[in-house]
């Protein structure tokens, strides 16, 4: 009789690589995860050297929903020698690179993870999905009765610069590239007499901060172009952070879905904002530059990529740039264009084959259920990082990540393997409800779980 796995988790970002390590232990629990390529690498293009996480250590892939776990980031610091150094820093961030080592250093004790295996199609039969392969040993099918998708994002380019895009890539146009190839074409930039960088959050600002360092060593110059009104800082106070909870997901998934995806635009310097710090040590820099003369450098702000062209005899791109507040137009010439625009859910080409097991709302998109189950029975098919629609702007936060995996191995196993915490916020986001519970701590309006079996 063929193997049928609990269930199948396909890409193995942080989410799902956490989702792995959390079930690692648990008697009796049969999954297996499928990664296509060869190795555990997060953002190998933006492993900048002092660049840092933006949340706490404590959002690793396991110690929020199990502080003891041997698959923690403070046990990885420990068998690699490194605890006291990370002490002495005196600093809850990890570099990013140390981050990925942390992760690497999980995948390597997963009997769970199988990498260089593509799925290349599935189909769905009595109970159980038949998800065919290519593996190491070539192509084979394999059974589970549940999918759990963690495939996570890709580059995201402006419909305005899929031309020049397209152009460079075939060798037909300039230096033209999203910030996750940023370190393997520095030195291409470096080569440029102009350099212009499109975007507004952390990577855009990690980018302008090293090139804008050795700028006069170069001789280029350097923009900044943000559609935003200004480089806005990440929020992140304490009563703001409180929105990272149980509770907020329940009150966001409860409003209707105009409603949501309304917030979702209003919410973006939640979790697309520059750590402040950052921000700081660019005007410092600015100012130390500016002690020799003009920096040759522009930062501007409230422009829209509304076009982009590329002329060969010239070397240049033309960015067409609107002012969206003075409502005028310009232009923009550079000879290379770093886009630092972000990254977008697309959905994988082997849900075709299950297309039919699949729950979506009136635009197309998944329908998630609070409990993060997106299959038209419930918790067959789960998501990793696709629900920003329906469950909101911490979605992608590394620090909710254990949670949601909990709540996804509560759904799989039917127990609750790993507590779940349902009232951590002092506020209120919604009107307050009945009296708190004294039996389960509840607070008013709260109380409700990520078992929820109704789809958005």
């Amino acid at each position: 009789m063929s193997r049928v796995y609990d269930f199948a988790g396909i890409g193995l970002g942080p989410f799902n690589l956490g989702l792995a390590a959390l079930s690692e232990p648990i008697d009796g629990l049969d999954g297996v995860f499928l990664e296509r390529h060869d190795s555990f690498d997060w953002h190998p293009g933006m492993m900048l050297e002092p660049a840092h996480l933006q949340v706490p250590f404590m959002a690793d892939l396991v110690t929020l929903a199990d502080p003891t776990s041997p698959y923690s980031f403070l046990n990885f610091l420990k068998q690699t020698g490194r605890i006291y150094r990370f002490y002495i820093r005196e600093n809850f961030y990890p570099l990013r690179a140390e981050y990925n080592q942390y992760c690497q250093w999980v995948a390597g004790q997963l009997s769970s993870v199988r990498f260089n295996t593509t799925v290349l199609d599935m189909g769905y039969d009595d109970g159980v999905y038949r998800l065919s392969v290519r593996g190491p040993a070539g192509p084979e099918v394999l059974l589970a009765r549940r999918l759990v998708l963690g495939t996570g994002t890709i580059p995201s380019v402006p419909a305005a610069c899929e031309r020049i895009v397209d152009a460079a890539a075939a060798g037909h146009g300039g230096v033209v590239l999203h910030n996750s190839e940023y370190l393997s074409r520095k030195s291409e930039l470096q080569r440029r007499r102009s350099i212009t960088i499109v975007g507004s959050g952390q990577s855009a600002a990690e980018i302008y901060y090293e090139l804008l360092q050795e700028s006069d060593v170069h001789g280029y110059q350097l923009n900044w172009v943000t559609r935003s009104g200004r480089f806005f800082p990440l929020e992140y106070t304490k009563l703001t952070l409180e929105m990272t909870s149980p509770e907020y997901v329940d009150y966001f998934h409860a409003l209707p879905q105009d409603r949501r995806d309304g917030l979702i635009k209003s919410q973006k310097n939640l979790y697309k904002g520059i750590d402040s710090e950052l921000i700081d040590a660019i005007y410092d820099l600015l100012y130390a530059k500016g002690l020799s003369g003009m920096v040759d450098t522009r930062l501007l702000t409230h422009s829209s990529l509304t076009g982009a062209g590329w002329d060969p005899a010239t070397g240049l791109h033309s960015l067409q740039l609107r002012h969206e507040e003075q409502g005028t137009s310009y232009t923009l010439d550079t000879e290379a264009v770093v886009l630092a625009t972000g990254y977008a859910y697309r959905e994988p080409g082997f849900l075709a084959g299950v297309e039919d097991r699949i729950a979506r709302d009136p635009s197309g998109r998944f329908a998630v259920a609070r409990n993060y189950s997106t299959g038209v029975e419930p918790g067959e098919i789960f998501v990793q990082n696709a629900e920003l629609h329906t469950h909101g702007f911490v979605t992608p936060d590394l620090g909710m990540g254990a949670y949601r995996n909990s709540c996804i191995l509560r759904e799989i196993t039917g127990r609750e393997v790993y507590p779940l915490e349902r009232s951590i916020a002092f506020q209120h986001f919604g009107a307050p409800g009945p009296a708190p519970d004294s039996d389960t701590g509840a607070g008013p309006g709260l109380g409700s779980t990520c078992r929820e079996d109704v789809p958005a």
